[in-house]
This record gives structure tokens, C-alpha cells and sequence, in this order.
């Protein structure tokens, strides 16, 4: 039986506007007018004969039926960017992905998620190389570039695809033989530092309003990773990146003991130079981060 198939470009406006959860920020990225996105929109919405977003004022908002559809059709545009890929080069062939990245996102986040990836797409190498450079100090160049943000680079693309908060974490064995029941009672406990982010610790004591706190002691490290690891030994209390901590908390190495203040912090964003921007297997990274990012615990 012959298939019936909807308008491709409509489709894919969908896929870019449900996904971006923004008509601009759709537009931006398939190189269009908003109007054209939502007239496109509109077309689905027509040949469907159901609505996809509900709309408020500026935003939009996907009906629960459109969330459903999404997921299912987005996998199917990231297979079409791989076939395309693909396309006459032999399958003993690799694509190296080259990916810059700081030594604490790549060790905690990337590196346990990266397996699927290459599961997923078996003909991509992916190259990982970890700095903490800003983006416009990097003399080499990568398909990609993990940095936070979001900002704007004169050269580079760019899409945030996992957002941050820190909470104080500690391993539960600590927690057990010096209970924390209040902000206050950091006093009891060993404070971890590290020296690239001096103002977190003060920055969330003044959110939680506790003045003048002197803890029984500090431990400082030059790299957060070493932070995090000092945490998990039981050392002492890490303000911890939600993101970065999630599978350390779903796993029991370390708990959260406030719900909150949450102390925000800048997003993970992928800078991506313009000229690899139409390149499809970076895109088919990219668009792997913002799923990944998504659906990544949020640390509660």
C-alpha cells in the first residue's frame, strides 16, 4: 500500500520548532523567516488536522500529542543526516568528529554517555581533546567546541544543550556521622574548593542567608574534578553541578542534603565553526547533545 506522508518541509519546521521549543530560534537554524516556520506550522497542523502548539502570547507550547509525535520523528531526521553522511563512502570508511572539551565536563558528563553515541553512528571516530581555552583563544580547529554560556563568538555557531545549578553534595557516609539538617551546620564540616571558582561557596551561602560561617576546615584543588573525587571520598562538602553530579547521586556516591538554594551557573553550549555548520555529521553530534541534555537528571 502506497505510504502516505506528510509535507517533508513542514515536517521538518515542526521538528526544528518542537525542538528548539521557539519558532525564532527554528527559523535561525533551517536559515528562514519565522513566518515561514509558522506557515509551515500551519500546513502540518492542516494536513494533520489537529493542533501541535498551543500558543501564548510570544511563546508556544507543544500539545501533548505533538510532544508524542516529536519523539518519535526526531530520531528519523537524525538517521536521514547519517544516511545522507553516508552516501557513497564505503562502509570500512570512518569519520573522525574532533570535540574540545574541559577535563571535568568531558570526565563526568561526556565520557559516560559516549558509548551510545558511537553505538548509534559506528562509522564516526569521535576525537575528544579536553582545555579549558575560551573559544576565540583556540588556535586549532575542532567541529566542535563544549564550552559554557551561552555567548557569542564572530565565527561560530552556537546551541546550549544542557543547563546547570549547584547544590552542596557529600558522600553519604559523611552525611551519616555529621548530619546536616540546615545550611548552618556547614560549620561542622570540611568545605572543598577549587581554584578556578572561587565565589561559589560564598555566592551560595549568601543566597541561603548564612552570614559569617567558619567551617572546621577547607580543602583547595586546581581542578574541579579533583573537587568532585575529594567529595565521593568523603573529604569534605563540594558545591556540586547538578548535571555533572546526576549520575553520581542516581548511583548513591553522593547525595545532595538541601533541596535548595539552587545557586544558577552558565549553561553547556556547543560552538560549532561556521564553516563545519552544514556539515551533517556535526550537526548529528549536536543534535545528540540536546537530546542528551534534555532528558539528563536534573540532581533532586
Amino acid at each position: 500500500m502506497k505510504q502516505k506522508l506528510p509535507p517533508l518541509n513542514a515536517l521538518r519546521a515542526f521538528e526544528a520548532a518542537g525542538r528548539l521549543g521557539s519558532f525564532k530560534e527554528a527559523a535561525a537554524q533551517l536559515h528562514v523567516t519565522n513566518g515561514a516556520i509558522s506557515q509551515q506550522v500551519r500546513l502540518l497542523e492542516a494536513w494533520l488536522g489537529a493542533p501541535l502548539f498551543e500558543r501564548h502570547n510570544r511563546r508556544v507550547v507543544l500539545t501533548a500529542d505533538a510532544r508524542a509525535y516529536l519523539a518519535q520523528i526526531g530520531p528519523l531526521f537524525e538517521q536521514l543526516a547519517q544516511a545522507t553522511a553516508n552516501y557513497g563512502v564505503p562502509a570500512t570508511v570512518s569519520r573522525t568528529l574532533s570535540v574540545n572539551a574541559s577535563a571535568t565536563f568531558t570526565l563526568r558528563w561526556l565520557v559516560p554517555r559516549l558509548e551510545k553515541f558511537r553505538s548509534e553512528h559506528t562509522n564516526i571516530d569521535v576525537r575528544v581533546e579536553t582545555s579549558n581555552e575560551p573559544v576565540e583563544s583556540i588556535k586549532e580547529t575542532y567541529d566542535v567546541i563544549i564550552r559554557g554560556g551561552p555567548d557569542t563568538f564572530y565565527g561560530y555557531w552556537m546551541r546550549p544543550f544542557l543547563s546547570e545549578e549547584r547544590l552542596p553534595v557529600c558522600s553519604p557516609a559523611l552525611l551519616a556521622r555529621l548530619p546536616l539538617r540546615e545550611p548552618q551546620d556547614l560549620q561542622q564540616h570540611t568545605l572543598l574548593h577549587t581554584t578556578s571558582l572561587p565565589r561559589v561557596w560564598p555566592d551560595w551561602l549568601a543566597k541561603a542567608q548564612v552570614h559569617d560561617l567558619s567551617p572546621v576546615g577547607t580543602l583547595t584543588f586546581d581542578h574541579f574534578y579533583l573537587t568532585l573525587q575529594a567529595a565521593i571520598d568523603g573529604m569534605g562538602i563540594a558545591m556540586g553541578p547538578t548535571s555533572l553530579v546526576s549520575d553520581d547521586l542516581a548511583a548513591g556516591r553522593l547525595i545532595a542534603p538541601f533541596s535548595g538554594p539552587r545557586l544558577p551557573s552558565r549553561s553547556y553550549c556547543a560552538y560549532v565553526p561556521d564553516e563545519r555548520s552544514a556539515d551533517d555529521v556535526v550537526m548529528l553530534f549536536c543534535a545528540w547533545l540536546e537530546r542528551e541534555g534534555k532528558c539528563a537528571p536534573s540532581g533532586d
